[in-house]
């Protein structure tokens, strides 16, 4: 009887040799580090009177105590998770595989967890999560569902140690909390994967945490060297790396100077030339009354009607060759570690290209 494996063509499984012989290395489980024992949300906020079918009037005493119930056994059942730098994106059935790679399979089988600690591709998951929580939270599996929580309770965690980007996770949560409001109301009801109070009880969860980043105080060292202590080239140099008007707005509220350097008007004009084409300027123009242009009000102004330019430190990357969506990480063993995945073309960099976060939904829209 001929062996039936994957695809030869497919990246296959990884192996580990060991006394016993060859093994596949196993898929690792993790789950929420930490327990959901406080959840203080007043529940008017989130169902009007029109849900009573949601949650009967009869059963209110009942309800709160199934509802954490519920969550706790949805979160401690046992979940595989994979932490692959790369997979291989089909779309349709061949007569070698069948099936398509969908954007739960592709989210839960991507290392998007180890990339949170990554500062370079930190920014990218963020948006990346807020795109699904949009658009396509309902699209996910089960199983990519829960893995889409697990990672936005380590980004929350995150941000509440080390106080970074706390104003990215506030957008993230504004959006992932209205689409549940939606879903749990009224659409959710049949689209919703799961018990609808494992929904109320995540809601409840989001709402806790966008209190304690409202309530997030920033710690101030006295150790060693401040912005103030650095010469002004050094300073204008830095506002000049921004790309987000919004950060440079709020570094222009820790000091006088970094207020007055933060006015530059060739600063707003290089920032708008860098997010913006010169057509959408003539269209939105913004003069002074002594006939300049005023770039800071331009900026806001442009951001209301077109989407600014995303930059982002580390992206995923999709070969052509060999359709694999994969991490390029320099730090893999040979012989694929400067591509990142084992990839046959004779020159690999040349089939290459960044996929935003965007793109990466749009490859799995069939």
């Amino acid at each position: 009887m001929p062996f039936l494996g994957q695809d030869w063509r497919s990246p296959g499984w990884s192996w580990i040799k060991t006394e016993d012989g060859w093994k596949r290395c196993e898929s690792w489980s993790e789950g929420l580090d930490r327990e959901e024992n406080q959840h203080s949300v007043d529940h008017s906020t989130l169902l009007s009177s029109e849900d009573e079918d949601l949650l009967p009037s009869e059963e209110h005493g009942y309800a709160p105590k199934k509802r954490k119930k519920d969550h706790f056994r949805d979160d401690s059942s046992a979940q595989c998770f994979y932490r692959e730098k790369w997979i291989y994106v089909h779309k349709e059935s061949t007569r070698e595989r069948h099936g398509y790679c969908t954007l739960g399979e592709a989210f839960t089988r991507l290392d998007f967890s180890s990339a949170v600690q990554d500062v370079r591709r930190f920014s990218y998951v963020v948006r990346l999560l807020q795109l699904i929580a949009k658009s396509q939270l309902t699209s996910l599996s089960g199983v990519a569902q829960k893995n889409y929580f697990n990672i936005l309770d380590k980004i929350v965690q995150k941000v509440l140690d080390d106080h970074q980007n706390p104003r990215l996770i506030r957008d993230l949560l504004q959006d992932l909390s209205s689409t549940l409001c939606i879903l749990i109301r009224g659409v959710g009801k049949s689209v919703l994967v799961g018990n609808i109070n494992i929904w109320v009880c995540r809601l409840e969860t989001i709402l806790t945490w966008q209190q304690q980043l409202q309530n997030l105080q920033m710690t101030q060292v006295n150790q060693g060297l401040t912005l103030s202590d650095l010469p002004l080239h050094m300073l204008n140099n830095i506002l000049y790396r921004l790309s987000d008007g919004w950060d440079i707005v709020t570094l222009g509220q820790v000091s006088p100077m970094l207020r007055t350097l933060s006015e530059d008007r060739r600063l707003w004009k290089t920032l708008c030339q860098y997010h913006f084409a010169e057509k959408q300027f003539c269209r939105h123009l913004i003069l002074s009354e002594n006939g300049h242009v005023e770039w800071k009000l331009m900026y806001f102004a442009l951001r209301k009607c077109y989407p600014a330019r995303e930059h982002y430190g580390d992206t995923l990357h999709f070969c052509r060759h060999c359709s694999t969506l994969f991490w390029k990480d320099c730090r893999l063993a040979l012989p694929f570690k400067d591509s990142g995945h084992p990839c046959t073309a004779t020159d690999p960099d040349s089939c290459f290209m960044p996929v935003s976060p965007q793109h990466f939904i749009d490859l799995f829209k069939f």
